[in-house]
């Protein structure tokens, strides 16, 4: 526990504010790419979606034209980016701006003030906490609390504490009823970007929505991320399409070669095999760990070594990164669906928002 005696009990106006922010600030779990500017010319079939027109001229150098498109192809990813985090800026005041809309709404009905109608739906209804767990929270905290604190009078902030998580929820469900109840239209589109679906896939042939993945063996969050694939997998089998491509980092130096080898395996056929026997043995990446993986999943061993260490797959690995990196992906694993892009190792709730806003379009 923190400092109990830093802990301010909000006005009534502020858990609003608070539940929101926490409600929609995503935390993001991912291994971050040191790379940030995209090769001149684009790569793998991606493009900048812009409202912007990208053949104004920004600048005119001997007679030659520099427009917004040249630069763009230098900085696009950064742009992504930036564009990223401006929807998401607005997305959240929009979402702040709807509640606090309702509850000013719901509040009038009721002939209360704002203040009013969140306490008697708010913090009226919290269970007050045990006297035992109040004891116990005071002792464990009363060294960091000004001299001659008594349990009394530190009451009020460690009820305030242990109220906290209970507050945003029951604060959650009471803004999810009043949306529910209400006739909410969300007009705000969010920032796409156009990635090619190559690579190996999952999923239906013809899917209303496609997942492109890029992802790294080595990294740890990208092995966190494959449940939540693999239960959109288990619930949209049928509506979605999952490509993987690969964006072993720098720093990871035994992903490149992990990421040839999947490749390998791809060639036999068994990539998802593959696939899944490296991310379930992230310590054992060396060369004569993925032969011995190439066995355990059943592949011709002598096609699957003269692919590994003839080093063709190379030039595959380095088109994906090349994608990757125009694209805007910064870490791993990044994820388009349908052209939205969600970084990190996300929940699966993360990815149903998303899928099922696509396929209600």
């Amino acid at each position: 526990m923190g400092d109990v005696v830093a802990y301010a009990p909000p006005t009534m106006i502020n858990p609003l504010r608070v539940v929101l922010f926490a409600a929609l600030s995503a935390s993001l779990f991912a291994c971050p790419n040191n790379a940030t500017k995209a090769p001149a010319g684009g790569g793998g079939g991606v493009q900048l979606v812009s409202s912007e027109n990208p053949d104004v001229v920004l600048a005119k150098l001997n007679g030659k034209d520099i427009k917004l498109k040249d630069v763009d192809e230098v900085v696009g990813a950064q742009i992504k980016d930036l564009d990223k985090k401006k929807f998401e800026a607005r997305k959240q005041g929009l979402e702040q701006l709807i509640v606090q809309t309702l509850v000013r709404e719901a509040a009038a009905k009721e002939g209360k003030t704002e203040e009013q109608f969140l306490k008697a739906n708010i913090d009226e209804k919290l269970p007050a906490p045990a006297d035992a767990e109040i004891q116990k929270v005071f002792e464990e905290n009363k060294a960091q609390m000004p001299p001659g604190s008594t349990i009394e009078s530190m009451r009020p902030q460690i009820i305030g504490f242990l109220q906290q998580n209970q507050k945003r929820d029951v604060a959650m469900k009471l803004f999810g009823d009043l949306r529910a109840k209400a006739q909410v239209q969300v007009l705000l589109s969010e920032p796409r970007v156009t990635v090619e679906a190559k690579g190996p896939s999952k999923g239906a042939a013809a899917a209303k929505v496609t997942i492109v993945e890029f992802s790294d063996y080595q990294c740890p969050f990208c092995s966190k991320a494959e449940p939540s694939v693999d239960e959109v997998m288990k619930n949209y089998s049928d509506k979605v399409k999952v490509v993987f491509r690969h964006f072993p980092l720098d720093f990871h130096e035994k992903a490149g070669k992990a990421a040839e080898a999947a490749a390998c395996a791809d060639d036999q056929g068994k990539f998802w095999e593959f696939h899944k026997v490296l991310f379930a043995n992230q310590g054992a990446l060396d060369v004569a760990d993925l032969k011995t993986h190439a066995k355990t999943v059943g592949l011709d061993a002598a096609k699957f070594d003269a692919c590994l260490d003839g080093g063709g797959k190379k030039a595959l690995v380095d088109a994906d990164m090349a994608a990757g990196r125009a694209a805007g992906v910064n870490g791993t694993p990044a994820f388009f669906i349908n052209g939205i892009l969600i970084s990190g190792a996300q929940p699966y709730e993360k990815f149903k928002e998303i899928i099922d806003g696509e396929l209600t379009r």
